[in-house]
C-alpha cells in the first residue's frame, strides 16, 4: 500500500472518529461551550504524543509516523473549528467561554501531548 493511500484511510477514520466523538459528547452537555472539539483536541493531541513518543524514543518507523500523525491526527483534531466556535462564542457575548475555548483548549491539549509524549518516554 502507498503512503498516500495510508494517509487518506487514517483520514477518513479520524474524520469519522471525530464526528462519532464530537456528536457523543455535544449530546451529553449542555449549553453553548463547544465541548465536544474540545474533547477531540484533547484526545487528538494526547495520540500525537503518543506517536511522537513512540518516534523519539522506541524507533516507530516513517510510515507509521506519517500515517497516525499526518492522516487520522490530522483530520481528527481541528483547530478552523476552534477558531470558528470560538468566535461564535465572542459574537454571542460568552466572553468567559471564548477565551476557555481558545486559551484553556490550547494549554490543556499543550498538556495532554506532553503528559502523553513523557510517558511514552519513560515506557
Amino acid at each position: 500500500m502507498s503512503l498516500a493511500l495510508g494517509v487518506a484511510l487514517a483520514g477518513v477514520a479520524g474524520a469519522i472518529a471525530r464526528y462519532v466523538v464530537d456528536g457523543a459528547v455535544q449530546d451529553r452537555t449542555e449549553g453553548t461551550f463547544p465541548y465536544g472539539t474540545f474533547v477531540v483536541n484533547v484526545v487528538g493531541s494526547t495520540v500525537l504524543g503518543v506517536v511522537t513518543g513512540l518516534a523519539w524514543y522506541h524507533g516507530l518507523d516513517r510510515s507509521s509516523r506519517v500515517v497516525l500523525g499526518i492522516g487520522f491526527c490530522g483530520a481528527f483534531t481541528t483547530w478552523s473549528t476552534v477558531v470558528w466556535e470560538t468566535l461564535r462564542l465572542a459574537e454571542d457575548g460568552v466572553t468567559r467561554q471564548a477565551v476557555v475555548s481558545m486559551a484553556g483548549g490550547v494549554a490543556v491539549c499543550l498538556a495532554a501531548a506532553g503528559a502523553a509524549l513523557a510517558l511514552t518516554a519513560a515506557a
